[in-house]
């Protein structure tokens, strides 16, 4: 693990140094940008929708025996915005594009057409890793964005038919409850959710030998690696943010 992590920090830094020199075309980060963030974005928006229903129906009425109803929108909108809405969009993101970037690079080592590249004298990291991290970083971070106010329309559907709670009152609960910062936060967290995505499941592909087994192999790895991370740097961040006086 520790191994992996260095790898994928070294990769990252040469990628980085990569897209600042110029050599990233805007065209490769809106196709890498399509395949991370906008084919994914159905599945994941329908993941915060579930999850905010679901957790809208558990809690509605509860709260509304103690008489607490009118704090259902802001509770939901805070627990969106904080953890549930980056964290499901990320993971789902994660185990859709991140497996599939990892398929990608990995069928290109082991047919040696990274080597081809190395020949032509192409960097092979900066030219795969780059436009994915980009597009990674950016394509988390609207995703998440949309998904929150979708997860907040939805617990606004399930309090209205399971306790006929006003729209009024929700939304007011979320305006009171609502914190700026927590956005910002929430928004750095889509876009470090991206660059992770797409750096740990690039070097699961560019660290695969063998043949086509392997390469299945290294999807399998790179789904599990990719949450482990995704769920170290969630825990980071709250810690880091959520943790002094706030």
């Amino acid at each position: 693990m520790i191994i992996f992590l260095g790898q994928c920090v070294q990769n990252f830094i040469e990628a980085v140094k990569y897209t600042f020199k110029g050599n990233v075309t805007f065209k490769s980060v809106i196709s890498q940008a399509a395949k991370i963030g906008f084919d994914s974005l159905g599945i994941s928006l329908m993941i915060i929708m579930i999850a905010s229903s679901v957790i809208a129906l558990q809690v509605s009425k509860q709260f509304l025996l103690s008489g607490a109803e009118d704090y259902i929108g802001g509770f939901l909108g805070v627990a969106l915005i904080r953890e549930i809405a980056p964290g499901f969009a990320a993971l789902a993101i994660g185990a859709r594009a991140g497996t599939a970037i990892t398929a990608q690079i990995a069928n290109m080592k082991v047919t040696s057409q990274v080597d081809a590249m190395k020949v032509l004298g192409v960097n092979p990291i900066g030219y795969y890793f780059a436009p994915r991290i980009v597009a990674g970083a950016f394509g988390v971070m609207f995703v998440v964005i949309l998904a929150e106010f979708i997860g907040v329309i939805g617990g606004m559907l399930v309090s209205y038919f399971s306790i006929s709670l006003h729209p009024n009152r929700y939304f007011n609960s979320v305006w009171l409850m609502f914190n700026t910062k927590d956005i910002y936060i929430s928004v750095f967290k889509g876009f470090i959710f991206g660059a992770i995505i797409s750096t740990v499941c690039a070097t699961v592909g560019y660290n695969t030998t063998g043949g086509a087994k392997n390469v299945g192999d290294s999807t399998t790895k790179s789904a599990i690696l990719c949450t482990i991370y995704l769920l170290l740097a969630d825990l980071l961040i709250g810690f880091l943010f959520y943790t002094s006086n706030y």
